[in-house]
């Protein structure tokens, strides 16, 4: 006998609780176990290619991690130092550059510091609104990911996790397909799918496109002769996944040090803004269109509005998990609309009666 709706929506919402109430009280326990899972999920499809072309599980699993062991020594060795230490460098320079800019803007635009104009008082309005907005979200993650978890104990707790994960990842699925309520199980299937394709193809796709044009704007950079080269391109290539943003993030960056560092030198400063343009050429007419597509269905506001709430309520765990959270709400959204499009309520009496 099947339950009434409202006693299963009762249950789904208990459910739901208890994973919020887990997620709010063990959320910096859990930060390594969610990193793990998510790459176990990452790098799942190199797994079940592995054994399409004869190798076991565990035997896909092995090459995958003597491939990453010996990828992560070369970035060791090679990548991670500088870019380090062009971050610090970053990070010290950054307040004489503000001061630069403040003097240069004081002497060009005075209004700007003159309290009574309106300029003023827009954009000290919108600093505030912004500063209200964002920090906290970044002081919850800076607190939780740096403070309170040990990045040594991540570094060998997310390897072991994903390891394990990526070991059972199939059986795992198929035993919570097994426990899935049988009256719904075909629908459940198809949302899950429905998800798995949209993570699929915003995760793994702009994954991939972060990491094409960050090494892009990186080396093009370093190239240029830019201070910091390494350290623009991998933030620019780093919040790739919002559109826009990470070139106008990117852009914004290392035109400003450009402008400090080759003042006067007008090619190699143009060489800079040349190198993001082209960038969102490449990005929006073959990269995103080609791994991503276009029917992923996270808007950017969507997006947005998931990262600052998850990370103001759950910390630098609930970032983790707002993407896939956002890709469920919208594909669960959808299906809602279409069944709200086939009931009596949207098609009234009169409709059903002439079917």
């Amino acid at each position: 006998m099947t339950l009434p709706v409202k006693k299963q929506m009762s249950y789904w919402g208990i459910v739901a609780l208890a994973i919020a109430v887990l997620l709010w009280t063990l959320g910096d326990v859990l930060l390594p176990f969610v990193l793990g899972g998510a790459v176990a999920y990452l790098i799942d499809p190199i797994a079940d290619r592995l054994e399409n072309m004869g190798l076991s599980r565990a035997g896909a699993t092995a090459v995958i991690t003597v491939g990453a062991i010996l990828v992560f020594l070369v970035l060791l060795l090679v990548v991670v130092p500088t870019l380090i230490f062009q971050m610090i460098e970053l990070v010290q320079v950054l307040p004489e550059l503000f001061r630069d800019a403040r003097s240069f803007a004081f002497d060009r635009f005075p209004s700007l510091f003159d309290e009574t104009s309106q300029m003023h008082q827009t954009i000290a309005s919108l600093a505030e609104s912004l500063k209200s907005h964002w920090v906290g979200v970044l002081e919850t993650v800076l607190g939780s990911a740096v403070s309170l978890l040990n990045i040594v104990v991540l570094i060998v707790i997310v390897p072991v996790v994903s390891i394990y994960l990526l070991l059972d990842w199939d059986r795992m699925t198929n035993r919570i397909g097994e426990l899935l309520p049988r009256d719904h199980a075909p629908v459940i299937h198809r949302l899950a799918g429905e998800i798995d394709a949209v993570l699929a193809s915003f995760i793994r796709g702009m994954g991939t496109v972060c990491l094409i044009l960050g090494s892009y704007y990186a080396v093009s950079l370093m190239l240029v002769g830019l201070n910091f080269g390494l350290a623009v391109g991998f933030i620019a290539g780093l919040v790739t996944f919002i559109p826009y943003l990470g070139a106008l993030i990117g852009g914004a960056l290392a035109i400003g040090l450009a402008l400090f560092q080759f003042w006067g030198d007008w090619w190699s400063i143009g060489m800079v803004g040349v190198i993001f343009v082209i960038g969102q050429v490449i990005e929006g007419n073959y990269l995103t269109p080609k791994l991503v597509g276009n029917s992923v269905g996270l808007h950017p506001v969507w997006l947005l509005l998931a990262l600052s709430v998850f990370g103001s309520l759950f910390g630098f765990v609930g970032m983790l998990v707002a993407v896939p959270v956002a890709a469920a709400l919208g594909v669960i959204a959808r299906f809602a609309v279409e069944q709200y499009l086939d009931s009596r309520l949207y098609q009234g009496e009169s409709h059903q009666d002439a079917d």
